[in-house]
């Protein structure tokens, strides 16, 4: 199966789109209207065109979809800043399955799925109060994105994100270089457009062992209030050491090591019992490194497996997309990565060997191997204020997972092309 590639101006890419707090000036403004004078854009534009070809439909999905943010967050008036973002997905090629409300939409049965539904709506608006030393607390609707985001993220790579309502706290007051995260979030609005009533309680302590490494320990406690859901509720506990350790004036030493062990929570299902586990290690030289690395999600002898809902995890486990929840039989995932600058333009691949974490057996599916899949990306900075970027990825399926039609992990062919222009 070959992806027909026409790919002429190259327009964009997922440059961070996230919320941070503004920069504390060095005279306090003196009037709210200084205060949004004084304040920092939230907004962007992102033009992408998505192509898919997938084994089992006969139609190649088509998406070309614009994601405009316009926000502002003020500067800091008596501790208090307001930052206020609006979002807005607009289709102008509609030719695939855009998944809104997590269902297929009536008459795109026969095309790949492109999470990226037609959307307006408010993406951010809360307040923040910063009265406290190098603390800010946050109540509103908010982006959230902790350590590598392999467990909470806003999956920014979609063009509809996922954002949090509730209230966080991030301090680092506490212990020298020492960072806490605390947050209560009672709704998550997904990429799907879904928004989910929840229990969700994060914990994050990250201490950094130096400017390139660190040592982070957490609580993840995610309760569902949908009844359909509340079996999935989990309660994950783990650490994570990763870092970049100079070894000379070119060279780095790159390591991950990483354990969570994931249990019911509220009215999870007795049947949860899983871990995590990552290790790897690599080498930078200049702007250029690869790695190799070993994931595990593993299996409670089929019956569940370890699942990361609030993840972006379009970063994980190959760009495809093909294992956003994890198979009961769970997964053991071998990746290589490398990547590196010519010129300005940045380039990275990855290539991942995927197999259960037990062998599985459904029907004609029977085996222990998905198969495999190949990505490339390469960036080019047009301008400090616009980026190009152009993906591709190719999974091939290797055992048949299942003998039905519609879960079968297929091969699957994607192609992205974005742009992104900030201001």
């Amino acid at each position: 199966m070959k992806l027909t590639v026409i790919a002429a101006a190259c327009l964009c890419a997922a440059a961070t789109s996230g919320v941070h707090a503004a920069e504390p000036a060095a005279v306090a403004p003196g009037s709210l209207a200084e205060a949004i004078q004084r304040g920092q854009p939230l907004s962007s534009l992102r033009l992408r065109d998505e192509r898919v070809e997938q084994e089992g439909k006969t139609e190649t999905a088509n998406a070309l979809t614009m994601r405009t943010l316009l926000g502002w967050q003020t500067a800091p008036l008596h501790g208090f800043a307001v930052g206020a973002q609006l979002i807005n997905v607009g289709v102008f090629d509609d030719s695939y399955d855009n998944g809104d409300k997590g269902v297929v939409q009536p008459g795109r049965s026969t095309f790949p799925r492109v999470a990226d539904p037609d959307y307006t709506g408010i993406n951010q608006l809360y307040i923040d109060w910063t009265g406290l030393t190098d603390t800010r607390f946050r109540l509103g609707r908010q982006s959230v994105k902790l350590d590598n985001v392999r467990f909470v993220g806003n999956v920014e790579f979609r063009q509809m994100m996922q954002v949090y309502d509730g209230v966080s706290v991030e301090t680092k007051a506490l212990l020298p270089q020492t960072t806490l995260y605390a947050a209560h979030f009672d709704r998550v609005v997904q990429v799907s457009t879904l928004m989910q009533d929840t229990g969700i309680n994060l914990l994050n302590l990250r201490h950094a062992l130096s400017p390139t490494e660190n040592l982070t320990g957490y609580g993840y406690f995610v309760g569902w209030d949908r009844a359909s859901l509340q079996t999935t509720s989990t309660r994950t506990l783990g650490v994570r050491l990763d870092g970049a350790r100079p070894l000379s004036a070119d060279w780095k030493l790159l390591y991950t090591a990483e354990y969570a062990k994931q249990d019911p929570y509220q009215a999870g299902a007795a049947s949860i019992d899983s871990h995590y586990g990552r290790l790897g290690g690599g080498a930078q030289r200049g702007n250029w490194f690869a790695r190799i690395d070993y994931e595990v999600l593993s299996s409670n002898h089929g019956q569940s497996a370890f699942q990361t809902p609030l993840g972006t995890n379009h970063l994980f486990q190959g760009w495809v997309d093909k294992f956003l929840v994890t198979p009961k039989a769970g997964i053991r995932d071998t990746f290589v990565t490398a990547g590196g600058k010519v010129g300005p333009v940045m380039l990275q691949t990855e290539y991942h060997w995927f197999d259960s974490d037990v062998r599985f057996a459904s029907g004609a599916g029977t085996g222990s191997r998905y198969g495999t899949e190949w990505d490339v990306s390469a960036t080019y900075p047009v301008r400090k204020d616009l980026v190009a970027r152009i993906e591709y990825g190719s999974f091939r399926e290797k055992d048949p997972y299942t003998a039905t039609a519609t879960s079968r992990v297929r091969d699957t062919e994607k192609l992205w092309v974005t742009a992104m222009y900030s201001f």
